[in-house]
């Protein structure tokens, strides 16, 4: 478990549930859809078109969750994005990716972190649980300390803020959150071996029950920066770390499940690992 767990507050933006108030679908025509009400979004794609949507909200730092059923079946070839990100050359973002496979195959969870521009951080997961049967919460936490990737509450991933040995980390430029579900099977199942079989379209991902505690952005300023620090905010995700429990099972994730990190990718880096992969062991 998380050393802290969260607590919302008069101050931060505490935004639940209506996809319409929180969210523009931004393309695929009529392919992403809000239903039951305003608490069901699903995304869809067929052989013309995927499909996509995007916070109205941007946030500097704070915690986002989003409960997602993945495609299910054979899904290669396909790729649900869930992600932060700014605008233009030198954007910031904090991805997940979800690339799909063969029927009974697992899906592959990448994950990655841009900064000014630069990723080139990814780290990949199997999931221990099949995605595409129940709803399961993926969740990002982002403070000036460190970047928290979880699933079900559980970290599969942390990248510190390493701006002390030139390291850059995003902390400057406000993100909106991002969801799409598009054909990328160039390169998604098996470095693109495997291509998306469109007999078996359409293809559909389900999202519900979105989240942020965070601080929005608006005219330039933080909705944070305008209430005075008290001792409830201070003990939240501003500063949340791992306790012994969460290490351990950030271990174990990473000890059974994780398919490809980019620190020990050796042959990418000939002239030696990339400097926050000689600080930290866990990244």
């Amino acid at each position: 478990m998380l050393l802290l767990s969260l607590v919302v507050s008069s101050f931060i933006a505490a935004s639940a549930g209506d996809f319409h108030q929180e969210f523009d679908l931004t393309w695929g025509d009529k392919r992403a859809e809000i239903l039951d009400g305003v608490k069901l979004l699903t995304l869809t794609l067929d052989k013309t078109s995927g499909s996509g949507f995007r916070s109205k909200r941007e946030y500097l730092f704070g915690r986002i969750d989003m409960q997602i059923k993945l495609v299910p079946g054979n899904s290669a070839g396909t790729v649900t994005a869930f992600y932060l990100s700014s605008e233009g050359p030198n954007h910031d973002e904090i991805d997940f990716e979800f690339l799909g496979n063969l029927s009974g195959d697992p899906y592959i969870v990448h994950t990655n972190v841009y900064s000014q521009g630069k990723g080139d951080r990814e780290q990949q997961f199997y999931l221990w649980f099949d995605p595409t049967k129940n709803f399961h919460t993926y969740s990002i936490i982002w403070n000036l300390q460190r970047i928290i990737f979880m699933v079900d509450n559980i970290p599969i991933r942390v990248f510190n803020n390493e701006e002390s040995i030139g390291v850059p980390f995003p902390k400057n430029q406000p993100m909106k959150l991002y969801s799409s579900l598009w054909n990328a099977d160039q390169w998604a199942t098996r470095g693109g071996l495997v291509k998306t079989d469109w007999s078996k379209a359409p293809f559909k991902a389900y999202y519900r029950n979105f989240n942020a505690n965070a601080c929005t952005w608006s005219n330039g300023d933080s909705d944070c920066a305008s209430h005075t620090s008290n001792s409830v905010r201070k003990n939240v995700w501003q500063t949340q770390a791992l306790d012994a429990s969460g290490r351990r099972r950030l271990r174990w994730v990473q000890k059974y499940f994780m398919v490809y990190n980019y620190c020990t990718d050796l042959k990418r880096f000939p002239q030696g690992r990339p400097r926050e992969c000689r600080r930290s062991r866990f990244l």
